[in-house]
């Protein structure tokens, strides 16, 4: 685990900072200087963005780091390199032909009840391929691990350009509507500067000779494309479907509840980076060994941390929306507590989507990924109904539950290995007895002090009970090492 905990540890802090940024944006910038239906606007194209993201690149983010370690000569790296900067044109050209014959259609059907996306409705498009071509660039780095830098163009250098894109619409520098453009404009940017940093790593010689198992390579991008369009529709969809049943201004406010929840992903977002390509690279040297260990320890490591991040923002979760001072955000208070749920259950799975990705029995990966996409379609429309914002939060917890268990059973079937040992349970135990323990617990201070006591107290106790209970062993000796060099 030592580039895995290496490499995720500074990934922990680039997403921190990221995080760190977005949420003075989501929670104030955008709040306080953007017009809400321009707030929900965004969310809306980026959300739209990410679920054609996977169909426009066909999947060559993931065929990447799977096959990429597979080859063995330069020249065969090369062709094979070469082939997955090309295979998305094959699909973005056709595909923009059609987007603008049908334009109008798609952008009725698209703006129906809310008619201010229709202006925007081809940016989705744009968005898409810039976001597309950035992730088989970062990929191309991945490989070679060096993930830090691909992260931080990622998650820090978009974030920084819309703080400072929002400070001028404050000063009337930029319209809200120009704002929407510029955005658009940092993530052409952030693609420019990732495809560069991947010539850096590691620059082919382009030969566009098709490898020579182009066929596996088609076959497993058929599938991963469907498969990872449908992960875009369990992401991104109930984004996408809440302005075609309500008020647009509706998904500023459930972003700002998936946002502040989405923190708890924090330490699974850093060590996929690294355990991904390490996860591909032991099933293609059939270390079984290996891949269950790192099974098991990254299923225990990112629930005691994403545990923390679960009960710090779930029982401070009234004084920070005090802080905002927006009441009508108020309304995603309970769509934070079941996404953080969600969360949890996402972080016990450890690293069981790579494995599935990654070995022969990828295909069930599709299935899964179709069937998943359906169900969160059919309960978005039926929940959101019900029960507005919470319904499409529900609707996530529901089906990540569900599908994550599943996961669980069909890779203990096929490899037999599974990620829970006893320690899964005392970490479980420990979040439910801090969770009810300081529930109750109301400090009458101004809202940043109650936050930072209560926020004190829990860290103290839970890491005091982690160490105490010895749950694990990796993060009690990066503490130590931690202590030792203070």
């Amino acid at each position: 685990m030592g580039i895995v905990l290496k490499q995720s540890f500074t990934n922990t802090i680039i997403l921190f900072l990221g995080f760190g940024i977005g949420g003075i944006n989501v929670l104030f910038l955008y709040t306080h200087f953007l017009e809400e239906d321009y707030f929900g606007l965004i969310t809306f194209l980026l959300s739209a963005a990410n679920i054609l993201l996977p169909l426009l690149v066909f999947g060559m983010q993931h065929t990447i780091i799977k096959f990429y370690t597979s080859y063995q000569t330069k020249l065969e790296r090369d062709h094979f390199l070469s082939t997955t900067l090309i295979i998305p044109l094959i699909v973005i050209i056709p595909l923009a032909f059609a987007g603008s014959l049908f334009y109008e259609t798609i952008a009725n059907w698209i703006s129906a009840e809310n008619p201010i996306i229709k202006k925007y409705t081809y940016l989705i498009f744009i968005v898409a391929v810039f976001m597309g071509y950035f992730e088989v660039f970062y990929a191309w780095t991945k490989v070679h691990m060096k993930s830090v830098f691909g992260n931080f163009i990622k998650e820090i250098f978009p974030r920084l350009c819309t703080s400072f894109l929002l400070i001028a619409v404050y000063f009337k520098w930029l319209t809200n509507e120009q704002f929407i453009y510029a955005v658009v404009a940092v993530y052409g940017l952030s693609t420019l500067i990732m495809m560069f940093f991947a010539f850096y790593i590691y620059k082919p010689t382009f030969k566009f000779n098709l490898p020579s198992n182009v066929k596996e390579i088609v076959s497993f991008s058929a599938y991963i494309i469907v498969a990872g369009s449908a992960a875009g529709v369990l992401l991104e969809i109930d984004k996408f479907m809440i302005p075609q049943m309500e008020k647009i201004a509706e998904v500023a406010y459930y972003s700002v509840g998936i946002y502040i929840a989405s923190v708890i992903a924090i330490p699974t977002r850093a060590m996929q980076q690294i355990t991904i390509p390490i996860t591909a690279k032991d099933m293609n040297e059939n270390n079984m060994v290996e891949v269950e260990k790192l099974y098991k320890q990254s299923s225990l490591n990112l629930l005691i941390v994403g545990g923390l991040f679960f009960l710090l923002i779930n029982l401070n979760i009234v004084d920070m929306y005090i802080l905002i001072n927006k009441p009508q955000f108020t309304k995603g208070i309970w769509v934070v507590l079941i996404i953080s749920l969600s969360k949890l259950v996402e972080l016990a799975l450890g690293t069981g989507n790579a494995i599935l990705v990654n070995s022969n029995y990828y295909k069930i990966f599709f299935y899964l990924s179709i069937a998943m996409a359906i169900t969160i379609i059919f309960l978005n429309k039926w929940l959101i109904a019900l029960i507005g914002i919470d319904g499409a939060a529900l609707a996530t917890l529901i089906v990540v539950l569900l599908y994550s268990v599943i996961k669980i059973f069909y890779i203990n079937f096929r490899l037999k290995m599974q990620p829970f040992q006893l320690n899964t349970l005392k970490v479980l135990s420990l979040i439910g007895v801090v969770y009810i323990g300081f529930y109750y617990v109301n400090l009458p201070f101004n809202p940043i002090v109650n936050i930072g006591l209560k926020s004190c107290a829990i860290v103290l106790l839970y890491a005091f009970l982690v160490d105490r209970f010895h749950i694990s062993q990796d993060i009690s000796s990066l503490a130590m090492k931690y202590l030792k060099r203070k």
